[in-house]
């Protein structure tokens, strides 16, 4: 009873100096609980088939994400215990010192343990229920849900699984603390507040050019990730630029730990200012003493940064591209013309030739389908194709260079050819623009934004085409942007479009029909849908091969999907920005603890509470600053690769997403900023 009021009276003492450790773990108790309550949330939600299905993988991802959280968080959670320990080494000196034994000093710090966490994860979980409940409403605005029937949601699953996790981090706190205690000795307690960690000063010289040397290497991983980034065509090859990016990092704070001071004793007049002479020297041994923790921190900033960016992009760019790229509720296909030579002696083949020589209409007559009781708006356009026409007859002189630069493209692959007709009326449907030609041009139709980099490379070369016996010359020298088939994002890497007296039949390959669903609302489009679908049960269903892409599905899909990688992405990225201020804060305060002598000693000699206080607020400021500086400009070219490898969602959201990624380091970045600022002040105070 004795151990436990001790332990109950050192939490009261503390409150104020652990206010971090607090604020952490109730974070990320919430957090937890939050993303793993998403579960109990989609239950409620009014929704497809299909996004249900789309709902049940993320909620399988974000299961697989908490176990990664849970490690992150888990070491986080150690860490801060080590500034617990290190803060309160001199008190169990005195325990020792008054004759009690290791053992009741372990008691006490379990029962700490256990009381801090108990409080942290009840506290935490009210906040998590509670802030569920907004999540709710991010996840059916989301899934675009119906929300007429919200109820409070409470997730005892989410609770019980934030307790087994966060319990089971707890426990190797405790396990952490024992070992500490225990390996202790009573001199090293008394004298650690007395001990600083040993800082090498570093050749100037050797520095600079340890600086320039990173600078460089610095600059050809940005030049990679950006203007370069058509080279990076394997998986190895995109790590080069990465690995290159973290060396240099490492090796930026390895040498600005040993240029700082220097550099400012430069400017006397600055460095002699107020106590600026104590705030670069403490700033330059900070530094010096965690160049990997820093490089670590300004790595997970980056990563955030990016992370949350990319995710919020991706969804408002799919959601964005749905009104321009799905102009129809539905389209269908089914290939053409399959000869003899192409059919391999299997039913399934034979039944694939036979079907090709049936129009779109045909084929759902087969399975009692009536196109022209459902559908009106009905565009139907045709194909063609060569098998030795490809690419590299539309590239002109540019074939050669083309291949240089992208090795790994087939430039053999057949070309996809609409008379210009076909194109104008699909054009006219979407309402796009038309297009004329003269008998004797072409032109190319693509939004595919990597293939239209390199069709505009060939048009400038103005190549001349033979096709199906006629000589064609470009009207244009750059691609005109269309699409004909519908999909939630830019996938059109280059039609031709030709004269229609060009083609010839025995070139068809496939039928495209165009339509929209003769209903007045949402729910009769579904029914029709659902008709539609329900062919497959048709005894028929096997004589026909049609592919069939519909507004809802890729509607469902999009928003399935940019809400999945939404909420991995948030999750994900704010756990790493708490990791990433948490550390920063926890050493600012052991700074703090261990400098406390240092602060006296400014007083004794005359400097003020206002002055001290300024200096600790710069000092702090300085320390949270740089990291963040780096890994923005990190983030800077990290985004415009970002946009490279995602350019066929889109990237019109972007500002949006970065000034809502923004928003996050702000409150969060900045939050553990001011409790360190706060806590430290208190830390430091004359009591």
């Amino acid at each position: 009873m004795m151990l436990f009021k001790l332990a109950i009276k050192n939490i009261r003492k503390s409150i104020k100096d652990y206010a971090i450790y607090f604020f952490t773990l109730i974070l990320g108790v919430a957090i937890f609980y939050v993303f793993n309550a998403i579960e109990s949330q989609t239950v409620l939600l009014n929704v497809t088939k299909n996004t249900l299905a789309i709902i049940d993988l993320m909620i399988d991802m974000l299961s697989g994400v908490s176990v990664f959280v849970s490690f992150i968080l888990g070491f986080l959670i150690i860490y801060a215990s080590r500034f617990l320990i290190k803060r309160r080494n001199k008190e169990f000196g005195i325990y020792l010192t008054l004759g009690m034994s290791k053992g009741k000093i372990s008691k006490i710090l379990l029962l700490e343990t256990l009381i801090i966490g108990a409080i942290s994860l009840v506290i935490g979980l009210i906040i998590g229920i509670f802030a569920s409940q907004f999540m709710s409403v991010l996840v059916a605005n989301s899934f675009e849900a119906d929300l007429t029937h919200f109820t409070f949601v409470f997730s005892m699953k989410a609770v019980m699984k934030t307790i087994i996790y966060f319990g089971i981090m707890y426990l190797l706190v405790m396990i952490f603390n024992v070992l500490s205690i225990n390996r202790s000795k009573l001199i090293d307690l008394f004298a650690s507040s007395k001990k600083s960690e040993e800082v090498k000063m570093k050749n100037p010289l050797l520095c600079i050019l340890v600086f320039i040397i990173a600078i460089i290497f610095l600059g050809y991983a940005y030049y990679k990730v950006t203007r370069g980034i058509e080279s990076l065509t394997t998986t190895e090859s995109i790590f080069i630029p990465i690995i290159l990016g973290c060396i240099s990092t490492f090796l930026i704070f390895w040498s600005l730990s040993g240029l700082i001071l220097r550099i400012v004793m430069c400017f006397k007049n600055i460095y002699y200012k107020g106590l600026n002479s104590f705030v670069l020297r403490q700033i330059s041994s900070k530094v010096n003493t965690m160049v990997f923790s820093m490089t670590v921190i300004c790595l997970m900033l980056f990563v955030t940064i990016c992370v949350l960016s990319s995710s919020l992009s991706i969804k408002n760019s799919m959601t964005s591209n749905l009104k321009s790229l799905v102009p129809v509720d539905i389209e269908l296909s089914k290939i053409r013309n399959i000869s003899d030579e192409d059919t391999y002696e299997t039913d399934y083949h034979k039944m694939l030739q036979i079907d090709s020589n049936r129009t779109i209409e045909e084929s759902l007559s087969l399975v009692d389908f009536d196109v022209n009781k459902y559908f009106k708006d009905m565009t139907t356009v045709y194909t063609y194709s060569d098998t030795y026409f490809g690419f590299d007859d539309t590239a002109g002189t540019a074939l050669e260079k083309l291949k240089k630069e992208y090795p790994y493209y087939i430039f053999e692959a057949s070309e996809e050819i609409m008379t210009l007709s076909d194109y104008n009326k699909v054009a006219r449907l979407y309402g796009n623009k038309e297009y004329t030609l003269k008998d004797n041009e072409y032109l190319i139709i693509a939004d595919y934004e990597s293939m239209v980099k390199m069709r505009n490379i060939a048009l400038k070369t103005k190549p001349v085409i033979n096709l199906f016996g006629h000589t064609l010359y470009p009207k244009y020298d750059e691609c005109q942007r269309g699409f004909v088939r519908i999909s939630s994002n830019h996938i059109n890497t280059g039609i031709i479009i030709v004269p229609d007296n060009v083609v010839d039949d025995k070139y068809l390959r496939s039928e495209i029909m165009l339509a929209n669903y003769k209903a007045s609302d949402k729910n009769e489009k579904q029914d029709i849908e659902n008709t539609f679908l329900s062919i497959e049960n048709n005894s028929n269903s096997n004589k026909i091969n049609i592919n069939a892409s519909t507004k809802i599905s890729i509607y469902e899909a999009s928003v399935g999907l940019g809400a999945m990688v939404t909420f991995i992405g948030l999750y994900l990225g704010i756990i790493f920005l708490i990791s990433s201020a948490a550390i920063l804060a926890l050493k600012e305060l052991s700074e703090s603890t261990d400098n406390k002598i240092r602060y006296d000693i400014l007083r004794k000699i005359g400097a003020d509470e206002q002055q001290i206080n300024h200096a600790l607020l710069k000092q702090i400021a300085i320390f949270f600053t740089v990291p963040l500086i780096l890994a923005i400009i990190h983030s800077v070219f990290g985004l415009q690769f970002c946009k490279t490898i995602l350019i066929t969602f889109g990237n019109e959201e972007m500002t949006k997403s970065i000034t809502m990624t923004a928003i996050f380091l702000i409150i969060i970045y900045g939050g553990y900023f001011m409790i360190t600022y706060y806590c430290s002040k208190n830390i430091i105070k004359n009591k």
